[in-house]
């Protein structure tokens, strides 16, 4: 679901990659669907990679999405620009024992902006289906 799903430094929004070229990734920017190189220069981030500190250890974004979508159905999870009470107490609604003090309230903006981007390219279909894949390999 995440994977080719990529944040880059000093862009905002998330970026599709598309193919590489010979020194860049050629991405498409998921809110106005233009193309672009992002160069080994910008600090390139794969949301695969990504997981939230919490009191037992790191949880993948994966997850973290999961549990915005079950609580939404689907639907658009909490506004990125809502106040920063707002978000922590979504943040602990979807992830009740996130480490207060390592994930900031910047960190939980960009999670949800994440979040509402992906939903409204349907990106998260993908979710469920990754969860039926590794349960049937178990």
């Amino acid at each position: 679901m995440l994977k080719g799903i990529l944040a880059i430094s000093g862009h905002s929004g998330l970026f599709k990659m598309v193919s590489n070229a010979k020194n860049a990734l050629i991405v498409e920017s998921l809110v106005d669907k233009k193309r672009m190189p992002a160069y080994a220069t910008s600090k390139i981030s794969a949301l695969e990679d990504i997981a939230i500190f919490t009191d037992e250890g790191d949880v993948p974004l994966a997850d973290v999405f999961k549990n915005i979508k079950e609580k939404e159905n689907g639907g658009k999870a909490v506004s990125h620009k809502a106040s920063g009470n707002e978000l922590k107490e979504y943040m602990a609604e979807i992830l009740p024992n996130y480490d207060e003090d390592r994930v900031y309230v910047s960190d939980m903006k960009k999670i949800f902006q994440w979040y509402n981007l992906l939903q409204e390219n349907n990106l998260l279909e993908d979710l469920d289906k990754e969860e039926e894949v590794e349960n049937t390999e178990e």
